[in-house]
């Protein structure tokens, strides 16, 4: 069992080189890499200080697992009723 699992959600702090204002972003997971600690995914929020106009919605992102800040699994945010 990997760490992180498809369909997986993470939020990831992703630093701006630029203003060195970080943004902290939610990614679907796709896959993950353990052996190298890196997860594979898609932007699953809209960015709100992404100043280069290149991050959008779906954008295909790699995250070191140093950069996850929370996890949650999809069932998270299945209806309870």
């Amino acid at each position: 069992m990997t760490a992180y699992e498809q369909g997986d959600y993470i939020k990831v702090e992703y630093p701006d080189e630029t203003t060195g204002v970080g943004e902290w972003m939610w990614v679907r997971v796709h896959r993950c890499g353990d052996a190298r600690w890196i997860v594979f995914g898609t932007l699953d929020n809209p960015p709100i200080n992404d100043q280069s106009g290149e991050l959008k919605l779906d954008t295909g992102l790699a995250a070191s697992f140093t950069q996850i800040r929370e996890h949650r699994k999809s069932s998270d945010f299945d209806s309870r009723n």
